[in-house]
Formats: C-alpha cells, sequence, structure tokens
C-alpha cells in the first residue's frame, strides 16, 4: 500500500510518500481502505520528537491516529461491522495516513457527513465529549469553551448547544462569525475576559471547557467559581496542580457512535479549514504547526 512515512525524527521535510507493507487487524480491530485522515497537534508533536519521551513511537512511523474508510478486514471477535461498511475512527498514535488503516476504536459514518468531515471527527469528537462530560449536565447551564475555533473547541461548542447548553466561546475576532454560526456567543481571550463575561453572562458561568492551554486556568477557575467547575483537555502540566478535570482522548467506540448520532440528526458537523491530497502532507503538516486553526485538516488518500 502507499502510505506516508518518516524514518527519523524532525521537521515536514521528513515526510515521504512510499510504498509499505499491507497492516493487519488483529483481535477487536478493523481495517479500512482509507477515503481521508484528520491532521491533529499530535502528529506533528510526536514527528518532531518534541514529545517522544510520552509518545514513543518505533521507526520508520505512519502520521496519523484518525481515518474515515471502507471497512475490508476484521480481526478476531469484532462484532456490529461489516466488511463494506463505511466507518470514521481511531487507531493508534500512528498509522492512518496510509491507503489501509487499523481501527481499535470506530462508529458507522452518518451519510450527512462527507469523507472529509468525516475524517476530522474521531478525534476531536472524543476529546470534546470526554471535556464535557466530566462537567456534568449540559441542559439549562452556561458553558465558557476557552480556544472554540480549533477542532475540539468547535466540536464541544456544537455538542454542548445540541445538549441544551447556552456556549459563549473565545477566540480571535477573526473567528467570531465562525463562533456564531456553531450557535456560540463569540468574545476575545485574555485581559478582560471576566469583564466582558459579567455583560455577555449576567447570571454568571456555570462551567468552563479549555481546550487552549494558554495558561489561563487559574483566571477560569475563579469565572467558574472552583476547580471542580473546569475541565481542560490541553493543559496537563497544571491540571492536577490546580485540582480541574483532566480529560484524556480515549479511543471509545461508544463516544464515537454519540457523535456519529449528532451528526445523523444534522447537530454537529465537523468544520474543515483545509484540504489537502496525500502528496501535499508537508504542507498539511507545516500549516497545522502554525497553530490557530480553524475546525481541522484533513488529507484525502
Amino acid at each position: 500500500m502507499r502510505a506516508v512515512r518518516y524514518h527519523r525524527y524532525g521537521g515536514v521535510g521528513t515526510l515521504v510518500v512510499e510504498q509499505v507493507p499491507d497492516p493487519r487487524p488483529g483481535p477487536g480491530e478493523i481495517r479500512v481502505r482509507v477515503a481521508a485522515a484528520g491532521v491533529n497537534p499530535v502528529d506533528w508533536k510526536v514527528r518532531s520528537g518534541a514529545v517522544r519521551e510520552v509518545l514513543p513511537v518505533d521507526l520508520p512511523a505512519i502520521p496519523g491516529r484518525e481515518a474515515v474508510g471502507v471497512v475490508d478486514e476484521t480481526g478476531a471477535g469484532v462484532q456490529g461491522v461489516s466488511i463494506g461498511d463505511r466507518v470514521f475512527g481511531l487507531g493508534g498514535v500512528t498509522g492512518a495516513t496510509a491507503e489501509l488503516a487499523v481501527l481499535s476504536a470506530w462508529a458507522h459514518a452518518p451519510t450527512t457527513w462527507t469523507d472529509e468531515e468525516a475524517a476530522g471527527a474521531a478525534l476531536a469528537s472524543v476529546t470534546a465529549l470526554g471535556g464535557l462530560k466530566a462537567l456534568g449536565p449540559l441542559h439549562g447551564r452556561t458553558l465558557l469553551v476557552e480556544g472554540a475555533a480549533g477542532g475540539v473547541g468547535s466540536a464541544a461548542v456544537e455538542v454542548a448547544v445540541a445538549r441544551g447548553a447556552t456556549v459563549i466561546g473565545t477566540a480571535r475576532e477573526r473567528n467570531h462569525a465562525f463562533l456564531t454560526s456553531l450557535g456560540a456567543v463569540p468574545t476575545t481571550y485574555g485581559t478582560g475576559l471576566a469583564e466582558r463575561l459579567a455583560t455577555l453572562a449576567p447570571n454568571g458561568v456555570d462551567i468552563v471547557l479549555d481546550t487552549a492551554a494558554s495558561g489561563s486556568l487559574p483566571d477560569l477557575i475563579a469565572i467558574a467559581g472552583g476547580p471542580a467547575r473546569v475541565s481542560t483537555i490541553a493543559d496537563h502540566t497544571n491540571a492536577e496542580r490546580l485540582g480541574v478535570h483532566l480529560a484524556n482522548a480515549q479511543n471509545d467506540s461508544a463516544l464515537l457512535a454519540e457523535a456519529g448520532e449528532l451528526g445523523r440528526r444534522g447537530r454537529y458537523t465537523p468544520r474543515i479549514e483545509r484540504t489537502y491530497p496525500i502528496e501535499r502532507i508537508a504542507e498539511a503538516h507545516a500549516y497545522a504547526e502554525r497553530g490557530h486553526t480553524r475546525g481541522k485538516i484533513v488529507v484525502r488518500v
């Protein structure tokens, strides 16, 4: 099969498209013929070697953790999915940006999603859902999403709105119209946030989801009224010290099915900022490394 690989840690110049052996699914896994794969910050951080102490990989490695495709082989013990089904899901830290990928968590992809949308759904949705579930019921509560225009933030906004929350999202001003289209009330982040929120939410903010890791956790705790009302998916360094909920992305098929059901109902559509062909994988990673992506970046295979 054709796949993207890097043979050493480093910059985007290490990425090559080449022929590699086909992977095989193990027990409880499936293999899909990939239509598209998502590009996430963890992909370039792993490739660069920046997180090798916590996420080491065997080289050469295929970047990517999430993909959408048609099932073409199943491992032992797999139930509820058949050859030919279109699914989206998650594999290991690496392996998705290839013609064939092995997934350990998956759900049927809604027909309402394009391949590009489905490719960008898995990691963002399980991360957003994990962060939101730590905060308890959403209906009737006011939620602040810090960093609401990114892949996880935008997913969290749509999920929370669908669950009956009033959502305020922070982002750069150029992304405010985007947040409004998702159903959030936009505001800027940084100095003076508490004062801006006093106007936007005169009855206060009930709960906060941080997706930015911008160093704002102490301020977010003060805004919410205590660490138990704050969840972060990004600030691993300060979460335990400050006592807030820390949600890590899990390969959880139940969460993927929940996101897929929201998609079928038209309540969640993954937002894709840029799509690249597999031959331009270096450009995709370079753009991701710039940060401030609106929604997701996807590579078509």
